[in-house]
C-alpha cells in the first residue's frame, strides 16, 4: 500500500515535533517536509508532492487560510487539512470557502488526527455533522444578503436531484445516507456529487455544505 504522504506546516516547532513524532509510527502516513510559515509551502509542495497538508490557521508572516487559496488554485492541489484551536471561528470558514477539507483542532486524540489524514487522503471531509452545524450557526451570524443571493443565483445549476443531494451534503450524511434516504445507489450519489462539483466549480463537498447554507437550503428544508 502506498503511504500518504503529508506535509506539516506549523510556526510552532513543538507542535511540528510532536505531529511528526505521531505520524511516524503509522505504516501508511509519511511525513514528507515541514514548514514554519505558510509562504514555504508552495515550494514545499512542489518540492515534496505531499497527498495532505496539515496547516496551521494562525501564522505570524503568512497565514493558513492565504496558504490554502494559494495551494488550492493549483491543478493538482492536495488535500488541506486545517489546524486550529477553535472550533467555529472566521478564519476557519474562511479557509473551508477557499477549499480546505476540513479541520481538526490541536488537541485532538491522536487517533483522530490520524484518521483524520486517512479520511481526507480518500476523498472524505473531515467535518462531523456536530461541527457542521456549529460552523453553520457560526456563518449564520456573518452572512450577508448579498451572499444568499449569489449563492442561490449559483445553486439554480443543478437540478432537483442534484439539489436534493446538495442539501443532504450540506446536513453532513455520508454517501450511504444520502442513498438510503433519497432512494439511490451510491454509485449514483457519487456520481451527482461529482456533477454538483463541477457545475458549481468547487473544490470538496465542504464548500457544497457551505454553499447550501448560504443559498438557504437547509432552512427551506427543515422539517421536511
Amino acid at each position: 500500500m502506498t503511504a500518504i504522504r503529508v506535509l506539516l506546516v506549523d510556526d510552532d516547532p513543538l507542535v511540528r515535533a510532536g505531529l511528526s513524532f505521531m505520524m511516524g509510527g503509522a505504516e501508511d502516513i509519511e511525513i514528507v517536509g515541514e514548514a514554519a510559515d505558510g509562504g514555504e509551502v508552495e515550494a514545499l509542495v512542489d518540492r515534496t508532492r505531499p497527498d495532505v497538508v496539515l496547516m496551521d490557521i494562525r501564522m505570524p508572516a503568512v497565514d493558513g487560510l492565504a496558504a490554502t487559496e494559494t495551494l488550492r488554485r493549483r491543478a493538482d492541489a492536495p488535500q488541506v487539512v486545517v489546524l486550529t484551536t477553535f472550533h467555529a471561528d472566521e478564519q476557519v470558514l474562511r479557509a473551508l470557502r477557499a477549499g480546505a477539507a476540513g479541520f481538526v483542532l490541536k488537541d485532538t486524540p491522536p487517533a483522530e488526527i490520524l484518521a483524520a489524514v486517512r479520511r481526507v487522503a480518500a476523498g472524505d471531509p473531515v467535518l462531523s455533522p456536530a461541527v457542521t452545524r456549529q460552523l453553520m450557526a457560526h456563518a449564520a451570524g456573518t452572512a450577508a444578503d448579498t451572499r444568499r443571493a449569489h449563492a442561490r443565483q449559483r445553486i439554480a445549476a443543478l437540478n432537483d436531484r442534484e439539489r436534493e443531494v446538495a442539501v443532504a451534503v450540506g446536513r453532513g450524511l455520508a454517501n450511504a445516507e444520502i442513498a438510503a434516504r433519497l432512494f439511490m445507489s451510491v454509485a449514483t450519489v457519487k456520481t451527482h456529487v461529482s456533477r454538483t462539483l463541477a457545475k458549481l466549480g468547487l473544490n470538496n463537498r465542504v464548500q457544497i455544505a457551505l454553499l447550501a447554507h448560504d443559498a438557504g437550503l437547509l432552512e427551506d428544508t427543515e422539517g421536511r
